[in-house]
């Protein structure tokens, strides 16, 4: 929750101080190229080819066994990311034009993200060591301090766009600077907690370890599976260079807000399971296992569809009260809104990914979830060539929301068909009060939000205080209504 408040934090001051203007294009898609690849490695395919091969390491082998495992796992990793750090640092010119080609007709735009780029890259790095040191910590039961150090890329970027761009030629070339501080602050955090479990890396390159081999082949085909939502936004940045600009800044906003809750819950309770799901699997616990997901999917429901709804409900209210000032005008706030309203719809769906994802890496089985990431990226580009005609960005983003639905419904179809987790009848009752809530939330909501000319015209203060007493009022009245209808907090708690 720290992480992603000081976020908004972060993008309030970026789009103040910058603007969504050709500058915060150009760092945006240097920033968004090693972030994306971070998501596959952090969030995405390192920890999930990684944690269940430690855990079974933990469970049946001896500590100097996982020692040596996570020794060999770290110089394997740092020779890999290394090289392809090096690589991009030379090679950023081609690499923006492939991201961004539409960049290519502003060539000042286009040297500006190139420049950048050569900062922004070697955080992959840094950061691929800091996801590594936080699967050791949350294998081991210790969630605190991986989960806090995400709060100090924002404090450095925010730091850098306040204190050290005023000194610069080109300010916005501080935040490419802050990127660099802020991975090699995040890696040093990790450092006592991993002395303290005595798993302190001494990194060894070595590509023949049984266990090395078994992560590297778990996490080739999974770097695709789990990141189809990532690699789907990635495109849509490509297909926006192309369009007017501010396009880029614009779904930048909406991703922003989308990833609050996505981020709050879905990052949090998939952390989590992950885990647990890999040990009970490695026990050969299959009803633990199931009764596991089925907790997760209770939690994200529970949290994911008011999510999905109220944002957009509120997102004009929303973007206007946090990033209405500064450069970020009324067409921003509009065409941010537009984005989020058809983002929205997926917040749901990119929780349920991280929900039905885990139940497959657990099992160390990578190849079901490529073969549906496949199919839903294809479907998006398709779904981004028939909509961004008509909708320009929107449709990008409305894009992503369909093939987000797909990618989650056919996780859930493979996990139903093997027999490993299936909605049973308790989820018609609980289902149909989580709807019937969700009816009188959006009911409070509509019926307490002023126009939009409104949030145009107040003060940030006066505008920050009622977003948040909407947002109070329509959490209220959909926790009220859930309990009017029958919900106990006892069927969300894991037994």
């Amino acid at each position: 929750m720290l992480s992603r408040i000081a976020g908004l934090v972060r993008d309030m001051v970026f789009l103040n101080a910058f603007g969504a203007d050709k500058l915060m294009d150009a760092f945006l898609v240097a920033f968004k190229i090693p972030n994306f690849m971070r998501r596959l490695f952090a969030e995405g395919a390192f920890a999930q080819a990684f944690v269940p091969v430690l855990t079974e390491y933990k469970t049946t082998k001896e500590q100097a066994d996982v020692k040596a495992l996570v020794d060999r796992v770290a110089g394997s990793l740092t020779v890999i990311l290394g090289g392809l750090s090096f690589f991009a640092v030379i090679a950023s010119p081609a690499i923006i034009f492939v991201f961004a080609p539409g960049f290519r007709t502003d060539a000042f735009k286009f040297d500006l993200a190139a420049d950048m780029l050569r900062l922004t890259f070697p955080y992959l790095l840094l950061i691929s060591l800091t996801a590594f040191a936080g699967g050791i910590l949350n294998t081991y039961g210790r969630f605190a301090v991986s989960s806090f150090t995400p709060v100090l890329l924002n404090i450095t970027l925010i730091a850098c766009a306040l204190f050290l761009a005023p000194l610069l030629e080109q300010p916005i070339m501080a935040l490419a600077w802050g990127v660099m501080f802020a991975g090699l602050l995040q890696l040093a955090f990790q450092i006592p907690a991993l002395m303290n479990l005595h798993l302190l890396p001494q990194p060894k390159v070595d590509f023949r370890d049984e266990g090395v081999k078994r992560v590297l082949g778990l996490m080739l085909p999974a770097l695709f599976g789990v990141s189809v939502s990532q690699i789907n936004l990635l495109l849509d940045t490509i297909l926006a260079s192309f369009l007017i600009e501010g396009s880029v800044s614009w779904l930048y906003t909406a991703e922003r807000l989308t990833e609050l809750p996505l981020g709050l819950i879905g990052i949090a309770v998939a952390t989590v399971i992950l885990p647990s799901l890999s040990a009970k699997h490695a026990a050969k616990a299959d009803d633990e296992f199931r009764a596991m997901v089925d907790w997760a999917l209770r939690v994200i429901v529970l949290v994911g569809l008011p999510a999905s709804l109220a944002m957009g409900v509120l997102a004009e209210p929303l973007i206007a009260a946090l990033f209405h000032h500064g450069k970020f005008d009324a067409q921003d706030v509009a065409m941010s809104a537009g984005a989020l309203k058809a983002l929205s719809g997926g917040i749901l769906a990119f929780m349920m990914i991280k929900v039905f994802a885990p139940g497959y890496y657990s099992r160390q089985d990578t190849r079901t979830p490529v073969k549906i990431g496949i199919i839903a990226m294809v479907a998006n580009m398709v779904f981004n060539l028939i909509l961004v005609w008509d909708l320009k960005h929107v449709g990008l983003s409305l894009a992503s929301t369909l093939s987000a639905f797909l990618n989650a419904g056919l996780l859930y179809w493979g996990l139903h068909k093997r027999g490993v987790y299936r909605l049973e009848a308790h989820w018609w009752k609980l289902g149909a009060r989580y709807v019937a809530a969700n009816v009188v939330m959006v009911g409070v909501l509509v019926a307490l939000t002023p126009a939009t000319s409104w949030w145009l015209t107040h003060g940030s203060l006066i505008k920050a205080e009622a977003i948040l007493g909407i947002c109070a009022a329509g959490a209220g009245a959909y926790f009220v209504a859930l309990y009017a209808f029958g919900f106990r907090i006892r069927e969300i708690r894991h037994h």
